[in-house]
C-alpha cells in the first residue's frame, strides 16, 4: 500500500506542466531573495512611507490655505455687489452734482454774456448818437453857410467886415 500511495503521489508530481520542482525552486529563490533584500526593501518602504506622510501633510496644508483663499474670495464676491451698487450710487450723485454745477455755471455765463451784450449795445448807442450829433452839427453848419451865402448881399458883407475891424481895434487898446 505504501508503494501504491507512493506511485500515486509520484504521478501527481510528474504531471506534465505541473512539475513540483519548479515550485520548489521558486520557493527557495524567493526565500533567499527575501532574506537578502528584506532590510533594503523595508528601509526603502519606510523612506517612501515618510515621504508620502510628508506629502499628505503638505497637501493638507495647501488644502487649508486654498480653503482660506476660497473663503476670502467668497467674502470679496459677496461684497462685490454691494460695492458695485455703492459705486453706481456715488457716480449718480457725482453726475447729478456735476449737472447742477454745469447748469449754474451756464446760467452765470449766460447772465455775464447778457450784461456784456447790454454794455456793448449801450456803448454802440452812445457812439452812434455822438456820431449822429457830430454829423448833424456839421450838416447844420453847412446848411447855415449855404443859407448865409445865398442870402448875403454885398452891403451885409461890408458891414460885417467893418464890425470885425472895429472889434480888433478895441481889443488892441
Amino acid at each position: 500500500m505504501i508503494a501504491l500511495a507512493f506511485l500515486d503521489w509520484h504521478d501527481w508530481f510528474d504531471y506534465p506542466g505541473l512539475e513540483v520542482w519548479k515550485f520548489l525552486n521558486l520557493a527557495i529563490f524567493s526565500a533567499v531573495a527575501i532574506y537578502i533584500l528584506r532590510r533594503p526593501i523595508s528601509e526603502a518602504l519606510a523612506t517612501r512611507r515618510e515621504a508620502i506622510k510628508q506629502e499628505l501633510v503638505q497637501a493638507l496644508e495647501q488644502k487649508a490655505r486654498a480653503v482660506a483663499q476660497l473663503a476670502e474670495a467668497d467674502s470679496l464676491l459677496s461684497r462685490l455687489d454691494a460695492d458695485v451698487r455703492a459705486i453706481q450710487e456715488h457716480a449718480r450723485a457725482e453726475a447729478e452734482s456735476e449737472r447742477g454745477r454745469v447748469a449754474t455755471a451756464t446760467t452765470s455765463e449766460i447772465e455775464k454774456l447778457r450784461q456784456q451784450a447790454q454794455r456793448e449795445i449801450e456803448t454802440a448807442d452812445k457812439v452812434a448818437r455822438k456820431e449822429l450829433r457830430h454829423f448833424f452839427a456839421q450838416r447844420s453848419v453847412e446848411v447855415a453857410r449855404e443859407t448865409v451865402r445865398s442870402r448875403m448881399r454885398p452891403e451885409d458883407d461890408r458891414h460885417l467886415i467893418e464890425e470885425s475891424i472895429g472889434e480888433l481895434r478895441r481889443a488892441r487898446v
